[in-house]
C-alpha cells in the first residue's frame, strides 16, 4: 500500500481500480482501458521506440522476400545494398522498422484493454492475434480510442 493509499483508507483502496479504468464505446461495444501508471506509461514508450533487431530482420525478409527476384536486374527504382534494400529511394529496412513499431504500438495499447471475462489476461496477446480478430483499419481506430481514453487532450481535461 502506498503513502497515498493508506491515507485515503480502505474505502479508496476499494475505488483506486475504478479510477484507473475509463472506457470508450466502438460501434455499440464498450471497451473498458486501464490508465497505466507512469512507470507503465515510460516502459510501453521504450518498448514501441525501440523494437528488437529480430523483429525488425524478421518484418525485413518478409517485406522483401518478392524483390529479390530483380537483385540480377537492378534500375533506378531497385537498388540492392549490402544490408538494404532501396526501392524509389525509400529504405525497406526503416519500412521494416516502423512496421516493427506500429505492431508493438498496436499491440501494448491492446494490452491496456481490461477483459470483461473474469480471470482472462491479455498480457501475453501478441500481434499475431490481434491481426487474427481485427482489420488494420480497425485496429487503428482501437489504438485511437485508447490513446484518447488514456491521455486526454488538454481541452478534455479542462472541459473547454
Amino acid at each position: 500500500m502506498t503513502k497515498f493509499s493508506s491515507a485515503f483508507g480502505d474505502k479508496y483502496q476499494a475505488k483506486r481500480k475504478d479510477l484507473l479504468t475509463r472506457s470508450f464505446v466502438l460501434n455499440g461495444h464498450t471497451f473498458k482501458v486501464r490508465i497505466p501508471l507512469v512507470i507503465e506509461s515510460d516502459a510501453i514508450y521504450k518498448k514501441v521506440s525501440n523494437p528488437d533487431e529480430e523483429t525488425i530482420e524478421k518484418i525485413y525478409q518478409e517485406i522483401t522476400a518478392p524483390l529479390r527476384q530483380f537483385e540480377k536486374n537492378q534500375t533506378e527504382d531497385f537498388e540492392f545494398t549490402d544490408t538494404d534494400i532501396l526501392v524509389e529511394g525509400r529504405s525497406m529496412r526503416e519500412a521494416a522498422k516502423n512496421k516493427a513499431i506500429t505492431e508493438a504500438r498496436i499491440t501494448e495499447f491492446f494490452k491496456l484493454l481490461v477483459p470483461e471475462m473474469e480471470g482472462v489476461s491479455l498480457e501475453d496477446l501478441t500481434y499475431a492475434d490481434i491481426e487474427e480478430e481485427f482489420p488494420i483499419a480497425v485496429q487503428m481506430v482501437i489504438v485511437e480510442k485508447i490513446g484518447e481514453v488514456i491521455s486526454p487532450t488538454y481541452r478534455e481535461a479542462r472541459g473547454n
